[in-house]
């Protein structure tokens, strides 16, 4: 009994600091932004893409509960972020209706997804599951946003607090049941206990 409320309380808690994440995606658009502008051709959308990944992907990194590492999981969002975003935009003509950016972002969640897939610890063995959702789930986070009325048509690099919040949450169930923390589990980087030495 005390074993599972200790591991409800242990998943309700990662749960809750990798949502808390979603804070990432919306800083990441605004640093984007303010170097490269619009996502209105191939270089913004390469070079945005890449800095907003770098700050999602380290964002996604220190809520993880140390599941994933930084030294992978960084670059690869990086990677992804900026190839999904420069395939993605460019597919759509850089326009920014509805349709067209739900196409967008499950084209870059595909792209971006799938580079985050190769990055995840060994010892995850559905790894082509978060490939399958983030198509999904990035799509989602663009109708969310253009939903809620926000200025999509200065072509943001990624979508916005909104959209972030919902994607990150669901997101953060799929790392829950892919990378259970198990309690009593060393997480990455920590140093053995004298028990474990």
């Amino acid at each position: 009994m005390n074993r599972t409320k200790t591991s409800r309380t242990t998943f309700l808690r990662s749960w809750l600091l990798w949502t808390a994440g979603f804070l990432a995606l919306p800083l990441a658009g605004f640093a984007g932004s303010a170097v490269i502008g619009r996502v209105d051709g191939p270089l913004p959308a390469l070079a945005g893409g890449a800095i907003a990944g770098l700050i999602i992907g380290a964002g996604q990194a220190l809520t993880s509960s140390g599941r994933l590492q930084a030294r992978t999981w960084i670059p690869a969002t990086a990677i992804g972020m900026s190839a999904g975003l420069f395939l993605g935009a460019a597919a759509v003509s850089y326009r920014t209706s509805l349709t067209d950016l739900a196409l967008m972002g499950a084209i870059n969640g595909l792209v971006l997804g799938s580079a985050q897939a190769l990055a995840l610890p060994g010892r995850m063995h559905r790894r082509w599951i978060w490939a399958a959702a983030m198509p999904a789930l990035w799509a989602l986070g663009w109708t969310i946003t253009t939903l809620f009325m926000i200025q999509v048509g200065q072509q943001f690099i990624v979508f916005g607090a909104s959209g972030a919040l919902v994607v990150t949450a669901i997101s953060g169930l799929l790392v829950q049941v892919l990378l259970p923390f198990r309690v009593g589990e060393r997480r990455a980087g920590q140093a053995p206990s004298a028990a474990t030495a």
